[in-house]
């Protein structure tokens, strides 16, 4: 099957060929049809599965129809006339997978004469989105934090969107939206259409599509978290403690197989910090994280497509929408919070028709999640060892069955939920996988990630407003009160973001828990040390 036999416009057909595409993958063999009969649809599929292209090629058809319905619509209203709104809504959890979006709209449209696509995120000023949002629009693109914001404001006009798309719906649950995409989806036309794509509509995310999804929407369900991901070569390496760990990495790094690597750190502080290590180390490396103001965070995603950076130090929110095809290995140094966010994870590598590796770096205190992880799957993490670094200690037994006591009773597990996980994650202080800190085992003292000197005085990374409504990682309670006034009151950042008043920057804080290597402060995301 080719594109053309989709029965897609000629206009977009062209694009998509000059992109070099000549074959649709499942996903969208199975979305684009469906969705350009009009049909509310409930799309499953995982992310490296094409799922982009799956409803942006359909967004565009819509936006061609309506510009031969109405062929007005595409001119910039006049002085006076209320300003047209877009005619397609994508709403996306991420600023930089929101991006991704929007680039994918303009290239698959650069043959649709005067295509307006408009992006909205949190982390950049307002200035520029509000001139967008004064139209013409054809497709919008948002996180809906940033939207809710232009919504309160009379700024986004939402009443002509035919098509409403939300990317990732899971995520976007995941990270508390729950609540603004609901009053988004009231704010639209009730026959509009809508599709939803997420890797799972279990539970939160299955309600909300019989919420806003019409009673007979189409399902298609093209791969789910249980798929092998044969392509994904993955990998569990078991360590001792968090200095065998380091030494896995840095043997991992050095690796003359590793183009380009995501290590992946449980939060913000973390990914800070071991990217401070490995720069330290010689290493072309930066970190991305949801706390770096969006201006830096496009760079260092440029800097990491030119192959400026060979290892980007991440965490789940911020890797959301990282679409590199050169990245040819994943590394879990901080274990995920859920289970799904492996899926993910992994899923940065492998791409574009490509292999990868996925290996992930684990200590005993991680077998909870390696278990859930597992079961989530439905699939076991081969285990491997490295010549020179293989455990002392012997490989926890993954499913093994505790004898059972007087009365078919299993023995106490601790905190552990149904089926005995082996004990509840660490929300109380300590870090799964965490760099420098990490809970002190069989009375240990507690220890940095590398031998060397506390960097304290290094400088910190301003503080931008998060765009989700929680922090991602395990939060850190610093005691600060918190900040409910209206904003825009407190002096403006360099990137032209209002700031709260009284807002905390890192440079304020002292040093980091744990210490290791060397004195600079963290690269600034652009290619730092030999190549």
């Amino acid at each position: 099957m080719s594109f053309s036999t989709l029965g897609l416009n000629e206009a977009i057909l062209q694009a998509v060929t000059a992109a070099g595409y000549e074959n649709p993958t499942d996903v969208q063999a199975q979305t684009i049809p469906a969705a350009m009969t009009g049909a509310d649809l409930r799309v499953c599929s995982n992310t490296g599965s094409g799922k982009t292209a799956a409803f942006v090629l359909p967004a565009l058809e819509r936006v061609l129809a309506a510009r031969e319905a109405n062929p007005a619509a595409s001119r910039r209203p006049l002085r006076g006339q209320p300003p047209q709104g877009p005619r397609v809504l994508v709403l996306a959890p991420t600023r930089e997978l929101a991006i991704q979006v929007s680039k994918a709209a303009v290239t698959y449209g650069s043959h649709i004469p005067h295509l307006k696509v408009a992006t909205v995120v949190g982390g950049v000023p307002y200035g520029a989105q509000l001139a967008a949002l004064r139209g013409p629009i054809d497709l919008l693109i948002a996180t809906p934090g940033r939207l809710i914001d232009h919504l309160d404001s009379g700024k986004a006009i939402l009443g002509q969107v035919e098509m409403l798309i939300l990317d990732e719906a899971d995520r976007m649950l995941d990270m508390g939206f729950i609540e603004d995409i609901e009053r988004i989806a009231e704010a639209l036309p009730v026959g509009r259409q809508t599709v939803m794509v997420s890797a799972t509509f279990a539970g939160q995310v299955g309600r909300l599509a019989d919420q806003i999804l019409k009673d007979d929407a189409q399902r298609i369900e093209v791969a789910n978290h249980t798929d092998s991901h044969a392509n994904i070569e993955q990998q569990l390496l078991w360590a001792d403690d968090l200095d065998h760990k380091s030494a896995l990495l840095e043997n991992l790094l050095t690796s003359t197989e590793m183009q380009q690597a995501v290590i992946f750190t449980s939060t913000q502080r973390d990914a800070d910090e071991l990217a401070a290590h490995l720069y330290e180390m010689g290493h072309a490396v930066a970190p991305l994280h949801g706390g770096m103001p969006q201006g830096r965070r496009n760079r260092t995603l440029m800097a990491l497509r030119r192959g400026e950076l060979r290892i980007l130090v991440a965490t789940d929110v911020a890797a959301r929408g990282i679409d590199v095809p050169t990245i040819s290995h994943v590394i879990n140094f901080g274990l995920p919070m859920k289970a799904e966010d492996y899926v993910h994870r992994i899923g940065r590598t492998g791409r574009a028709g490509r292999s990868g590796r996925a290996i992930t770096l684990a200590e005993r205190r991680d077998v909870g999640m390696i278990r859930r992880i597992q079961q989530f799957t439905t699939q076991p993490i081969p285990v491997g060892t490295l010549a020179g670094l293989e455990p002392k200690r012997p490989a926890p037994e993954m499913f093994s069955r505790a004898p059972r006591r007087d009365g078919g009773r299993p023995p106490h597990r601790g905190h552990g939920g149904p089926g005995g996980y082996g004990g509840r994650p660490d929300n109380r202080g300590g870090d799964r996988g965490g760099y420098g800190f990490a809970r002190p085992i069989d009375g240990a003292p507690r220890r940095g990630g590398f031998d060397g000197p506390r960097f304290d005085s290094a400088p910190r990374f301003d503080a931008p407003r998060f765009e989700a409504p929680r922090q991602e990682g395990r939060p850190e309670f610093r005691g600060e009160p918190r900040h409910d006034g209206p904003r825009g009151n407190g002096p403006r950042r360099q990137d032209g973001a209002p700031r709260f008043d009284g807002e905390r920057r890192f440079d304020d804080r002292s040093g980091p828990r744990g210490g290791f290597g060397g004195g600079r402060p963290a690269p600034r995301g652009r290619g730092h040390g030999p190549r």
